[in-house]
Formats: structure tokens, sequence, C-alpha cells
């Protein structure tokens, strides 16, 4: 049985499918491929009206990249409403090594010093694949999402990835594609450059998928053999 590993990860995410695990306590992890994918389009991307009032009002403080392992945690933990996560112990691990390798972003909603919200995704070339987000007080992750919005359009991102899609994301303009309608804007996507901290003091280039690999060191793109192994879902 082949070990998972951040490479092993982004070879899959760049091949169009991702890992859920069935439980937090469920060591097992699948590899899914919808039919059907959910995408969030950039330039089309919609703020409710109620929302834009509270984005105005500057009720959180937005931060980057400041509390990533806190943030998965939270995405992770169990709630009332959903006594089970597709998070386990091993992919946590997983994309906090990628966060540590330049590859997952967290974007967080601060209140009082004490984080309030956030999402968290990978990135790869000039697409961000959206994985997961919280709140712990009333529209603390609707903010961080037009925060991270407003950063991917700024930074040149060509595909926003939010696998599924909800009702709650139906509101911001998702929709769902055709499988080769994902892979063809995937591969655009992954090719091209585009910049995560644009607005930073240190501005941090994330360079097209094929001339990082998965070290970030030029080793050219990667084979997606190792993710050929799908459960493909309706």
């Amino acid at each position: 049985m082949q070990v998972l590993s951040p490479e092993l990860l982004l070879c899959a995410y760049a091949g169009g499918v991702f890992p859920m695990a069935n439980d937090r306590f469920d060591p097992t992890i699948h590899w899914i491929e919808p039919r059907r994918r959910g995408i969030l389009p950039l330039e089309a991307f919609h703020v409710p009206k109620s929302l834009r009032k509270v984005v105005r009002q500057a009720r959180f403080e937005i931060r980057v990249d400041s509390a990533f392992p806190q943030v998965i945690e939270a995405c992770a933990a169990s709630r009332p409403e959903r006594p089970r996560t597709w998070l386990n112990d091993e992919l946590l691990e997983l994309y906090c090594a990628l966060h540590e390798r330049g590859f997952a972003h967290s974007v967080e909603a601060w209140a009082d010093g004490r984080l309030a919200g956030g999402l968290y995704g990978i990135s790869l070339g000039a697409a961000f694949f959206g994985e997961s987000m919280f709140s712990r007080q009333r529209d603390a992750s609707k903010v961080a999402l037009v925060e991270l919005v407003e950063r991917l359009r700024a930074g040149g991102y060509r595909l926003l990835d939010t696998q599924f899609v909800t009702d709650h994301l139906r509101r911001f303009g998702a929709l769902e594609i055709s499988r080769p309608a994902y892979r063809a804007l995937l591969r655009e996507a992954i090719e091209t450059e585009a910049t995560f901290y644009g607005d930073a003091g240190g501005v941090l280039s994330v360079a097209p998928w094929s001339s990082r690999g998965a070290s970030g060191a030029g080793t050219g793109r990667p084979s997606t053999a190792s993710a050929q192994s799908t459960t493909q879902t309706s």
C-alpha cells in the first residue's frame, strides 16, 4: 500500500481528485472525483447585500496564514449540526505539511483577539482548491470567503474549486460543471502563474505547477498516475 505524502497529495489535486476520510477517527482515506464538480467563478462572485454591510462595518480583523493549524483543527471538529467530519489525523498532518511548504493557506476572521472563523485550501499555480470553513461567530467564515475571492482575483487566479455545491455556496454564485469541463479549466489554471500574497509586504509568487513540481524545486509537472485509483461519485 502506497504511503500518503505531501507530494502524492499535490499530484492528486493536479489530476483532479481529492481525499476524504469517513470520519475523524477512521484511518481509511478515499480519493474522490465527482462527475459534476463545484466551482465558484471568480468573475461572477456574488456578495449578498447583508454581507456587504458586515464587510463595510469591519467587524472582523482579517489575517492570512497566521493560525493555519488552528483553522484546520476547527474545520475538523465535530458540531451538533455535523457530528462527523471528513478530516482524519493523517490528513490534518498532510495539510499542515503542505502549509509549511507554501501550498496550503488559511484566511482567518478574528474578533477581540480570538479566532472567530475562517477557511483553508490548497494552491497550485492559478488554481485554488477550497477545502473547508468554520464559524464560531456569525458571518465570520463568509467574510473570510469574501477576502479569499478578492485575494485570488488580485493575484491572477483562474479557478476556485469548491468540490461540491451547497445551498450556502449557491448564494455566492457557485455552480456545477462537467468533469471534462473541470479538467480543462484545471489544466489551464495549474499552468498559469498566480500570486497569493499580492497585498503583503513581501510578495511571494506562486509559479506555474509545471515549473515547480511537487516540491517547488522545478522538477517538472508530476505524473498523475498515482492519483488514478479514485472513488467516482455522482
